[in-house]
């Protein structure tokens, strides 16, 4: 058993790694290092943004499958700012639905997602099974995770991404990355996010990123036991 579980940032990757025992090692790859946990765990630290993640994450599958030692899952992990009142400051969120916002063209008559447009996809399903057993171990609510390229700091444009997506619970730069490379390589993936601010104004005051990554470090302490047993043959 093969998880990669791909953050932005070292720090996001370090709280990952706290939720497992003894010291994760560094196996160097070309142009990447990872940190390798027990139980099976590779943690990558992707870059910040879809395009940089979606990379880095593609390029770590393709070493392994060139290794013959494919990868079953990939988990995007972070912390995330959250859509009040659904996804208060502290929370835990898991993705039934990985979403890229912004990946589209404004028109006079407003926003038209590149679906619409007539090619290319916007929004990744992670398992079903998954995402319950996931969320019934971990006590994280359950919506759909957007992938932004310019995190939203107004109330307007907050409003506006959620009467788009009107089951939006987080926003975030990199989950829509990860999940394009990981269908690209026929993997399942899963995104979980703790909430360290909400979606709106920037308020670099009210961000409680410690806290967020100790959230994250506890939800992942109680996800991994589900990913180590999940069946993804399961519906």
């Amino acid at each position: 058993m093969r998880i990669l579980v791909a953050t932005a940032v070292p720090v996001e990757r370090d709280a990952v790694a706290r939720a497992f025992p003894g010291a994760a090692r560094e196996v160097p790859l070309p142009g990447v290092t990872l940190l390798r946990s027990g139980g099976g765990y590779d943690l990558l630290a992707a870059g910040v943004g879809p395009a940089l993640a979606a990379a880095f994450v593609s390029a770590v599958l393709t070493a392994a499958a060139r290794e013959g030692t494919p990868y079953r899952l990939v988990v995007s992990a972070g912390i995330a700012g959250g859509f009040l009142p659904e996804a208060p400051v502290g929370s835990l969120v898991l993705a039934d639905a990985i979403t890229a916002a912004d990946l589209g063209a404004e028109t006079a008559d407003g926003f038209l997602p590149v679906t619409e447009l007539g090619f290319g996809t916007v929004s990744h399903v992670p398992p079903p099974s998954l995402v319950r057993e996931a969320a019934t171990a971990t006590g994280a609510r359950r919506g759909t995770i957007l992938t932004v390229s310019t995190v939203t700091g107004t109330a307007a444009r907050a409003a506006a991404l959620r009467e788009r997506h009107p089951t939006a619970l987080a926003e975030a730069m990199e989950g829509f990355g990860v999940a394009e490379a990981a269908a690209l390589h026929g993997v399942p993936v899963l995104e979980m996010r703790a909430v360290s601010n909400p979606v709106g104004p920037r308020d670099r005051a009210a961000w409680r990123i410690p806290d967020a990554l100790a959230t994250l470090t506890d939800g992942f302490g109680k996800l991994a036991p589900v990913l180590e047993s999940w069946n993804r043959h399961d519906r």
